[in-house]
Formats: C-alpha cells, sequence, structure tokens
C-alpha cells in the first residue's frame, strides 16, 4: 500500500513506517523515546539505537524473500512494503569459500563475505538503504552525509535512484576514484580542507540548522546503522542457518562490527540459529588505531587520534561506536589489532592472488589483521573463520598501483619472450 493511501499516525508518520521497530532506546541507560530523526538520547546525551518487538519469524518467510536485504525486512525498521519505494536493493553477496587463502594462511577453513559486488561496490549500500527509507518516511527534502568515500558513493546513487536531492561531504583529499563515483551520481558533491572528524562535525552543524536535512549517519543514524545488520544475516544464512566460530571485521565508526554482534544475537533469540559461542576480531590500520589502541591498553575510554593511513575508508580518528566494539570483542573473546599501511598493500595483493578478489584498503586492512592473528596465536586456526570484505580495489588503486605492474616489457616476437626468460616451462 503507498504511502498517500495509508492512515498516519498521531505522530504524522504512516502506520508501520518502520515495520516492527517500537522505539529508539538509549545505548547508555535504556531510556527509550519515540521513533523519530533523534540519534541522541534527552536524558543523558547517550547513542539511540533501534528497538524491535519481533514477531515470529521464519527460515522459510526469509528464504521465501528477495534476494537481497528486505529477505529480513522483518528484522529491519523498513515498512512492510519497502521493496515498492525506489532504491538500489543491496545484499545478499556472496560468502566465498576462499581455499587458497586458507592454505596461504595455514588455517583449516575460512570465508570471504564479499561485499565489494553491491550495487556502489561496497557495503555501504546496506546501510543507505536504510536510512533512505527512514528519510522517505520523514519527509526529508534533503538526502546526505558526510563521508571517507564509500558512503558519499552510495548515498548519491541512492538518493539519484529515489528522486531525492543529495549533498555528499568529503575530506578534500579522498581518493580520486571515490570522488568521481560520487560526482558521477550528483552535482552536490562537497570537499572539505580537514579530515572526516572535520567533516563530521560540519554535518552535526548542518543536520542542526537546516530544515529537512537527512543525513544518514548523523540525525537518521539508528536507523542506518541496522543496516549493517543484515550482513550477520547473510553470513548465518549462507553457512546453513549457523554462526561461525570466528569473524574479522574492519573498524572505522565501530558500528560494523557492533550491528553483526546485534544480529547474531538476534538470530539466536528468535530461534533462527542454534545459539554458540563466537569471537568477535576488530581490524584498524596503525595509522588510525584508537580502538586497537584502547584495547591492549585494557581501557574502556577511546582517546581520538588525528588518522594518517592509506585506509582512509577507516580514518574515523575519534570513533562513535568506538567504546560498544571494545565490549563486543572483549565479551566474545576476542581482540582488536591493528596493522601498517605495508601490510595492508601486501594483504590486498594476497587476496587478489589467492581468491581473484581486488579489494579496497578496509579489506586489505582486514586480512592483514587475520594474517596477524593467525601468525600470534589469537585467532585459532582449527576453526571456521569469517571476514568481511567491504569494498572494491578500483576505488582505492594507489594504494597499490607502487607495487604491482608488469614484470618486463619485450619486444612483440618469441625471441624477445625468451630472452627475458619469462616461460613457466
Amino acid at each position: 500500500m503507498s504511502a498517500a493511501t495509508t492512515e498516519t499516525t498521531t505522530a504524522g508518520l504512516r502506520e508501520g513506517a518502520f515495520g516492527n521497530a517500537s522505539a529508539l532506546s538509549c545505548r547508555e541507560c535504556g531510556n527509550q523515546i519515540d521513533l523519530g530523526p533523534h540519534y541522541a538520547c534527552p536524558e543523558c546525551f547517550g547513542p539511540l539505537e533501534v528497538a524491535y518487538d519481533f514477531p515470529a519469524v521464519t527460515r522459510e518467510e526469509i528464504e521465501a524473500g528477495p534476494r537481497n536485504i528486505w529477505r529480513y525486512k522483518a528484522l529491519l525498521p523498513v515498512p512492510a512494503d519497502i521493496e515498492q519505494s525506489p532504491n538500489t536493493e543491496p545484499g545478499f553477496t556472496r560468502l566465498l569459500d576462499a581455499k587458497n587463502l586458507a592454505k596461504e594462511l595455514g588455517v583449516e577453513k575460512i570465508w570471504v563475505k564479499d561485499d565489494s559486488t553491491n550495487p556502489t561496490n561496497s557495503f555501504k549500500d546496506r546501510v543507505v538503504a536504510c536510512a533512505l527509507s527512514a528519510a522517505r518516511e520523514l519527509g526529508a527534502k534533503v538526502f546526505a552525509c558526510p563521508s571517507t568515500g564509500n558512503l558519499a558513493n552510495a548515498v548519491a546513487a541512492a538518493g539519484a535512484r529515489a528522486g531525492i536531492p543529495t549533498a555528499v561531504f568529503i575530506p578534500s583529499n579522498l581518493e580520486q576514484p571515490k570522488q568521481v563515483n560520487s560526482a558521477v551520481f550528483t552535482d552536490n558533491l562537497i570537499a572539505v580542507d580537514g579530515n572526516y572528524d572535520d567533516v563530521n562535525k560540519l554535518a552535526q552543524e548542518i543536520a542542526a540548522e537546516e530544515d529537512g536535512w537527512a543525513f544518514v549517519n548523523v540525525n537518521v543514524r539508528p536507523f542506518y546503522a541496522e543496516g549493517s545488520k543484515t550482513l550477520g544475516f547473510e553470513i548465518a544464512e549462507q553457512l546453513g542457518w549457523r554462526l561461525p566460530d570466528q569473524i574479522v571485521i574492519p573498524v572505522a565508526s565501530g558500528s560494523q562490527l557492533t550491528k553483526v554482534d546485534k544480529a547474531f544475537k538476534e538470530l539466536i533469540k528468535l530461534g533462527l540459529v542454534e545459539e554458540k559461542p563466537y569471537r568477535i576480531f576488530g581490524a584498524q590500520a596503525t595509522g588510525c588505531n584508537p580502538v586497537a589502541t584502547a584495547f591492549k591498553a585494557g581501557v574502556d575510554a577511546i582517546r581520538p587520534v588525528k588518522p594518517d593511513t592509506i585506509a582512509k575508508s577507516l580514518a574515523i580518528g575519534n570513533p562513535a561506536d568506538g567504546i560498544y566494539v571494545l565490549d563486543a570483542t572483549r565479551s566474545s573473546g576476542g581482540a582488536v589489532e591493528e596493522v601498517t599501511d605495508d601490510e595492508i598493500r601486501a594483504a590486498i595483493v594476497l587476496l587478489a592472488r589467492t581468491e581473484g578478489i581486488f579489494t579496497e584498503t578496509a579489506g586489505g586492512t582486514t586480512l592483514a589483521v587475520t594474517k596477524k592473528l593467525v601468525e600470534t596465536g589469537a585467532l585459532d586456526p582449527s576453526l571456521e573463520t569469517v571476514i568481511i570484505n567491504t569494498g572494491h580495489g578500483l576505488k582505492t588503486l594507489d594504494a597499490v598501483s607502487g607495487i604491482v605492474g608488469p614484470r618486463a616489457t619485450i619486444a612483440p616476437n618469441y625471441d624477445s619472450f625468451e630472452e627475458a626468460g619469462l616461460s613457466r616451462a
């Protein structure tokens, strides 16, 4: 049923605008408020997340749904008719049994959840789809975001698909491919002199002053963040409705890691998977490692840092969900580890040459951390492990352009080929 023919609630929202979501709940004090464009608790200023009143949900009902994230719509803050709203329909990406990589790492079983095949080639299409639904239901006039790149791509494309004006704000030193990948979808790409934290602060100021602007990771952040749960839902379903023993997830704001953990817990609560222990590991770059530093120091406070790394999509020096990443990794028996830019570059090449997956720097960080965890004994090589590849390497070509290239340059004849010693026979 369309919004035009659906009765609205007293709050001005149509009935079922947010599906089975029941309230926004403070992650610190537990206070609950009505669903709406809010992201901070009015009582303690803690962050808000979506709470639900879930109905009974079966595996069969989910499996009968579309091959995208809307197969899990009953578990997301979206209306039952979400498929009727123009969106990029992300999700249900492949879970690759990485046998060559497993042999190289010396582990029994490792899977790569490859989100590089989403519509704009990153996992951000998932979270943006949920944010777009919320923005539409709330009557937003502009769909916007501060971004380290992938989110800008996803917001610009989703807004174009939905016919909503967009505005995306990025650090001015962002990789050129990511700038082009946003500008092709929107004429309102704004480069800001500063790092991501500066851009995010500007977005918060604009959101407070401008009426009708829906910043996906600011004033509709609780709805946006729920999209990351679909990674956890898909991994469990693709494993035959079971949870992995270990999972390694990149950490930028930390939202993806905490929401995958939330997804696993919801699946257990709903009886869709069997309860079992699982360990969560977070991956950061040494040039932006506030959560890894706090984890290793055994403290709860996250000390902001100034990012300096090739992994720009992870370059958030003051991560909003950092303390919750510490909670999730510690309580599960996992860890948060960091790797250098050189280790990231090497891991990008390793994944490409073992499994044919070209990952961007965030995925390189995740694999490099996985390798380090195996080598240090923190990750059990005998247990089933999943790693998440969040984006495509074509977005960060500069990261590896200096370490890969032609093996040789030869004349167009066999003698030149033979003289260069290129035969593998």
